[in-house]
């Protein structure tokens, strides 16, 4: 299984970026899926999630600003950010919790590589 994140980028404050990550591979299902980003110097953090039924939850700094969203028939999670901030500059990584084959109940954690999101004042 691999995820696979994209469309980071450069943008001036004030503007907007929509991050993808698509999940491949042998998959059964997937249920919660994430972003996590980590600045210089800092710890990762949560900033959004989605569960398998699209109840989303986001960290205070995002909210209001950033959209997760998901399309399970492709197994991507999409990240919209809006009004960017030089704060919001970041690697961020997805993640998702996949179950690989229908006869087992296990779930496993995978992430993504990371996408550089970087936000000019």
């Amino acid at each position: 299984v691999q995820l696979q994140a994209s469309g980071g980028g450069l943008v001036q404050a004030g503007g907007s970026l929509r991050l993808s990550c698509a999940a491949s591979g042998k998959i059964a299902s997937v249920d919660d899926m994430a972003w996590h980003r980590q600045a210089p110097g800092k710890q990762r953090e949560l900033v959004a999630s989605i569960t398998s039924g699209g109840s989303t939850d986001y960290v205070d700094a995002v909210k209001g600003r950033f959209t997760i969203s998901r399309d399970s028939a492709k197994n991507t999670v999409y990240l919209q950010m809006n009004s960017l901030k030089p704060e919001d500059t970041a690697v961020y990584f997805c993640n998702a919790r996949i179950r690989r084959y229908s006869n087992s109940y296990y779930y496993q954690a995978y992430w993504g590589q990371g996408t550089q999101v970087t936000v000019s004042s």
